[in-house]
């Protein structure tokens, strides 16, 4: 598998309708992992537009202007999770759509390893509206956590965004192990 090759998805919204798309917003997204085999997560206990959830999510958020997006996942992962990280590579980009409240998203997803981890900077939003906490947790459980989330609208389209992604992710991670063996 060539581990250069950028994956690319566009997604629809299948959770409400389209009415019209009046914004883009530019994201960087990592996929955090340690040389325990641990992933890192953001996880959301939300009752908001989109109704109440609880979701697990890559750690990330929007681009600022003129922000590099190298710069954005290095502030977005040290604000939402406290983590300095390695940008191993580019994993790809996932067009998608929030119908709801009429954005295009376009997640540009990092594998990034995780160094040290320090103290997080969120935003009243996220602790308050959000309650945003980090999951540590293994692929597996992961992926299965994702399945379990897939219960209300938004979860499904998190769900929808990320799984192929982190099992690009996964992939990656298990060739480089496999070449640093040999």
């Amino acid at each position: 598998m060539d581990n250069n090759k950028e994956l690319y998805i566009e997604l629809k919204d299948e959770e409400w309708p389209l009415t019209y798309t009046d914004h883009d917003r530019n994201i960087a997204r990592g996929i955090v992992f340690d040389d325990e085999g641990n992933f890192y997560f953001v996880r959301a206990d939300r009752d908001d537009d989109f109704g109440k959830a609880i979701i697990i999510e890559t750690a990330g958020g929007g681009v600022e202007a003129r922000e590099d997006l190298d710069i954005a996942i290095r502030r977005e992962l040290g604000e939402e999770l406290g983590v300095e990280v390695d940008v191993i590579c580019k994993i790809g980009v996932v067009s998608d759509y929030y119908n709801l409240i009429h954005r295009h998203n376009i997640n540009n997803y990092f594998l990034c390893k995780a160094k040290n981890f320090g103290d997080k900077h969120l935003t009243r939003d996220e602790i308050e509206d959000f309650h945003l906490s980090t999951l540590k947790i293994g692929y597996e459980d992961a992926l299965a956590e994702y399945e379990l989330r897939r219960q209300t609208p938004l979860g499904r389209l998190v769900a929808n965004r990320e799984v192929p992604i982190l099992k690009r992710a996964k992939e990656i991670i298990d060739s480089i192990e496999t070449k640093s063996v040999h």
